[in-house]
């Protein structure tokens, strides 16, 4: 989504309408020339990779563990003045420190830092705070995690031929209905990705239509320049036009774990008839908001307010991978989808969603069995099986992904 630079609530403003906010949050569009933005602050060219601590910093921890070219530096910064409250609908919001419940994690592993993201290897944040990294310039470029093509017409999204350009799907939805979270464990690669290019697995909830679509949305996210895969979280109220990003780049999220870093590496990653890992993802709503569960642990939340339709349910809900490509090789892209390998190979080989359910107005998680429908782009690239597993314990699954250019994906 090329820079960011994202607008603070001056000094005795008190109210601003929504219409405003939304033209002012069109900077998080941004260009790619001059210096990068982020919550109002200099971070310099690329090439400078200059980091100004964020505001209400009490800490700023730099990962020796991972020092050199894909060296991370975290702020903890005070929960009170974490980026989500410079958005003006929550200029006087209460912190819902915990949801209600805690879903139950299925594969028996609780969330260890060391063990999924490993930056404790060096340092925690103190109490009262949470850890916010330092983002780089050429992490969001691209990529509006827009809905594939099938569901944009479904949800009469007008997005311009331009920006839906070199994306690609391999995705399973609910059609229209009640929804109020969405569950799934996503096995975790490091996919091949071409220069320019990304690669992505993730949970989309979703409400409202054409120019009103209001989304939330987590997975894991590999791009060319720097092959981890890191879990990332969006949002956006307008259908991508100009509200939302990634992870706390603006003003939305609000994080209340100290012990977990949106947008750090994922430490384990599964290979090739070796090893799987997987990460239990859970989004759901409580008491309005909308709260992101990883593995046995409440992140943090998007909060009621600041939507329209995702205020009340959501309608809609999609699991699957989507890849982005510049195009520059002359033909379609070899960047891969998951694994790089078709559904038809199956676990070990293949990527997938397993345990695939949703939330019913009653708080009850259901198993999405037969409600799935596929939504591919283009097969003989990228494709999704569904599989009913229910006696094994990994409830309805789907593989997805693939290799791109090939004979058959020319």
């Amino acid at each position: 989504m090329g820079r960011y630079k994202t607008w603070r609530v001056l000094s005795g403003v008190d109210k601003v309408s929504l219409e405003s906010w939304a033209g002012l949050n069109e900077v998080l569009v941004g260009s790619r020339q001059g210096p990068w933005f982020v919550g109002g602050r200099s971070i310099g060219t690329k090439e400078s990779k200059e980091f100004v601590k964020h505001k209400g910093t009490l800490k700023t921890i730099e990962l020796k563990s991972l020092q050199g070219k894909d060296g991370d530096v975290i702020d903890c910064v005070d929960i009170h003045q974490q980026p989500a409250f410079d958005h003006p609908l929550l200029k006087n919001h209460t912190i819902q420190m915990e949801p209600s419940f805690i879903r139950k994690v299925t594969n028996g592993e609780l969330y260890n830092a060391e063990v999924f993201q490993g930056w404790h290897e060096d340092e925690e944040c103190p109490e009262g705070t949470i850890p916010i990294r330092h983002a780089r310039e050429d992490e969001y470029y691209g990529h509006r995690t827009i809905p594939p093509l099938a569901r944009r017409k479904e949800l009469n999204i007008r997005v311009d031929d331009d920006v839906h350009k070199g994306h690609e799907y391999a995705t399973t939805h609910l059609n229209s209905g009640n929804y109020y979270g969405g569950h799934a464990a996503i096995n975790i690669w490091s996919p091949l990705t071409m220069d320019g290019d990304f690669s992505l697995a993730q949970i989309w909830v979703v409400a409202g239509h054409g120019k009103e679509l209001n989304t939330v949305e987590a997975g894991w996210k590999v791009v060319s320049n720097n092959k981890k895969p890191k879990l990332f979280i969006y949002w956006t109220r307008d259908a991508y036009v100009k509200t939302g990003c990634y992870n706390l780049a603006c003003p939305g999220f609000v994080q209340v774990n100290r012990k977990f870093v949106v947008g750090t590496p994922l430490k384990h990653v599964s290979s090739y008839k070796g090893t799987q890992y997987d990460i239990e993802l859970t989004i759901h709503k409580d008491k309005g908001n909308w709260w992101l569960q990883v593995q046995d642990q409440a992140i943090g939340y998007w909060p009621q307010s600041i939507f329209t339709h995702l205020a009340s349910k959501a309608t809609s809900i999609s699991w699957g991978g989507e890849i982005y490509s510049r195009g520059k090789e002359g033909h379609h892209t070899s960047t891969h989808m998951g694994s790089g390998h078709f559904p038809s190979e199956g676990y070990g080989k293949a990527s997938y969603f397993r345990n695939i359910q949703y939330m019913n107005r009653n708080g009850k998680f259901i198993d999405a069995g037969k409600k799935l429908h596929r939504d591919t782009t283009k097969s003989s690239c990228y494709s999704t099986s569904i599989v009913s597993n229910k006696n094994g314990g990994n409830g309805t699954q789907i593989y997805f992904g693939g290799p791109g250019y090939s004979v058959k994906c020319p």
